[in-house]
């Protein structure tokens, strides 16, 4: 299993169309086989990062994911969406492994 961090550099007067592009994406990314962690905003701090992340069992079955989002409806119209509004202006992927696994029990204070 990878987990696909994408860093997005977005115009931050344009967070409302970010939400709606993330929205998007979480009918989207299950339905094409990918296991959505979520889409993350800028909420305090700095006002042009955010996130979106998510578990894939691999860099081939990236690839199929990939094909399956362009020829999805609502991954073409999230696509041209974000191209149409230019809220994104930048977007990294990274693909990490998870290192720290078996986590402890979760305490609460």
């Amino acid at each position: 299993m990878i987990t696909c961090v994408i860093r997005y550099h977005i115009d931050p007067t344009k967070k409302e169309q970010f939400t709606q592009y993330a929205r998007n994406w979480g009918e989207a990314i299950p339905r094409c086989g990918a296991d959505l962690i979520g889409y993350f905003a800028p909420h305090e701090g700095s006002s042009t990062r955010a996130y979106g992340i998510y578990n894939i069992e691999s860099l081939a079955a990236y690839e199929a994911y990939r094909a399956r989002l362009a020829a999805d409806p609502l991954g073409r119209e999230n696509y041209e969406f974000a191209m149409a509004e230019k809220f994104i202006l930048r977007e990294d992927r990274t693909f990490l492994t998870l290192a720290s696994a078996p986590h402890g029990p979760l305490v609460k204070f």
